[in-house]
C-alpha cells in the first residue's frame, strides 16, 4: 500500500506532527497531500492550545469570524499580525 492510498484524515493527522513549513511543503506533492495539509486538523495543532481564549477577548476577531476562518488562514494572519495579551505583557 502506498502512502497516497491512505485516507485524507490519516494524512492530515500525520502532517499535524510536522511543522508549518513542512505542512506547506507537503502540499506540493499531490492534490491529496494539498487537501490533507490544508485541513483545520493540521493547522489547529500549530496554534497555541488556548488560542480561542485570547482571541475571544480581541476586538479584531469576533467569535463569528473565529469560527468560520480556516485555521491555516488564522495561523498566517497571526504570524503577520500578532495580538498583544496579558495587559500588553505578552
Amino acid at each position: 500500500m502506498g502512502i497516497t492510498q491512505l485516507p485524507e484524515e490519516c494524512l492530515s493527522h500525520i502532517i499535524s506532527f510536522t511543522t508549518p513549513r513542512d505542512a506547506c511543503r507537503s502540499s506540493l506533492v499531490c492534490p491529496l497531500f494539498r487537501s490533507a495539509s490544508d485541513s483545520d486538523v493540521v493547522w489547529e495543532k500549530f496554534l497555541p492550545s488556548d488560542y480561542r481564549d485570547f482571541l475571544s477577548q480581541s476586538v479584531v476577531f469576533p467569535s463569528t469570524t473565529l469560527n468560520s476562518m480556516p485555521k491555516k488562514l488564522l495561523y498566517f494572519h497571526l504570524c503577520d499580525n500578532p495580538i498583544i495579551v496579558a495587559d500588553g505583557k505578552m
